[in-house]
């Protein structure tokens, strides 16, 4: 049995109006697009905050540009995320080669002319206090 209309509707309803007791279909169908556009714009977030860690490569840089993301991720503050993209995208100069080559080097050339062992002096003992005094 269909349900009545009422007197003061109109004889042609919308198809997305539904009768009493009936499920909505838009409205479930909404959801789920709602639900999917908020997980995938949350997905994209994401995936571009994570950026600057993707870019960076070598390790020092790639902890401080980490640092820099949680930052403005926990802040909100945009301009740590900046400074970490511009971080990554900056190749910084190697100088920890260089130093640890130069750091080797000097290593071999004392081991070579190290200066002969000399015993520790050992320290004279503390008096000890007499037992009568």
């Amino acid at each position: 049995m269909e349900p009545a209309q009422h007197s003061a509707s109109t004889q042609h309803l919308p198809w997305f109006l539904t009768a009493p007791g009936q499920s909505d279909t838009l409205m479930a169908f909404t959801a789920i697009v709602v639900f999917a556009a908020v997980l995938a714009l949350g997905l994209i977030f994401f995936r571009l905050h994570s950026l600057p860690e993707r870019l960076g490569h070598k390790k020092l840089q790639f902890e401080i540009v980490a640092v820099l993301g949680l930052l403005s991720l926990f802040t909100h503050v945009h301009a740590f995320w900046v400074a970490g993209l511009l971080l990554a995208l900056i190749d910084l100069p190697d100088f920890q080669t260089p130093l640890k080559r130069m750091a080797s080097s000097l290593e071999k050339l004392s081991e070579e002319k190290a200066p002969p062992e000399i015993a520790p002096v050992p320290l004279p003992a503390p008096p000890q206090p007499e037992p009568g005094a």
